[in-house]
């Protein structure tokens, strides 16, 4: 702010003198005061937005569904499901989501027309076509106390259907399943002790959600009841234990882009 002018030396001055510093010292009282509205503002709607987590996105004609993906989303328009996601059309839910197996409802989706495809064949012969981008896969790790549960038998139920096979050294288990599958049920054998785990396939919310957050503390073991997008004491308390367990620099409890990060790497998703 520009310096005051000097008053002349006449009867009076001396009064305009503190006169025009009150009237600056109150202008910039006002001004600091502003200021710290607008900071205060900004930190209220950060903090809304943690607490809501992100909205929907996208401007395509689907609206998604709990629990859809773009694999469920591709095998009922009967598309690769990466015919969808890369659509220029859904650069925005791309960018936004990053992955196609986490959306949210809501979201949109624009569906491409289907093209036609030609195959030369012989007439009165049979022949084979084999649809590709189908099926998609499960990929999850055992763990136990952050150590892996490897070459353990395990018994996968995936809509009513029922596979076998072992975890892998690294406690990893890798099926193919429908891109539509919905739920699920993994029996792994620990050493004579079954663990049992419910899938819920498809239905993990974006990391920016609330929703999303708790789904992940979930499925890790943490117990938060349920993922009802509040930040309320069960959850803070399962996002302290987790911040302890990783070190992360903060451990209040609050969801931090450091937080959201690791929690994504460790669930994988």
């Amino acid at each position: 702010m520009a310096g005051l002018p000097s008053i002349p030396n006449i009867p009076g001055a001396g009064r305009l003198q503190r006169r025009a510093a009150e009237l600056k010292a109150r202008m910039e009282a006002k001004a600091k005061q502003k200021a710290e509205e607008d900071k205060d503002k900004e930190a209220a709607k950060k903090r809304k937005k943690e607490d809501e987590g992100v909205g929907p996105v996208g401007e395509g004609e689907y609206e998604v569904g709990q629990g859809e993906c773009i694999s469920s989303i591709a095998k009922k328009a009967g598309h690769f499901w990466e015919k969808i996601w890369n659509d220029p059309a859904n650069a925005e839910l791309k960018d936004a989501r990053k992955d196609p197996n986490v959306l949210l409802p809501k979201d949109r989706v624009t569906i491409p027309e289907k093209e036609k495809k030609y195959e030369s064949g012989e007439t009165e012969m049979r022949h084979r076509f084999v649809r590709r981008g189908e099926p998609a896969f499960l990929r999850m790790q055992i763990l136990i106390e952050h150590e892996p549960v490897g070459d353990a038998p395990y018994t996968l139920e995936i809509d009513g259907k029922t596979s076998e096979g072992s975890t892998d050294s690294d406690g990893w288990v890798d099926r193919a399943i429908p891109g539509d599958a919905k739920r699920g049920k993994l029996m792994v054998d620990w050493e004579g002790t079954w663990l049992v785990y419910a899938l819920n396939l498809g239905g993990i919310n974006p990391i920016e959600d609330i929703g999303g957050v708790q789904q992940r503390l979930k499925n890790l073991g943490f117990k938060i009841g349920g993922a009802d997008g509040k930040l309320g004491p069960r959850t803070k308390a399962a996002l302290m234990q987790f911040q302890h367990d990783h070190t992360l620099p903060s451990r209040t409890g609050e969801i931090d882009e450091a937080t959201r990060t690791k929690l994504k790497e460790i669930h994988g998703s």
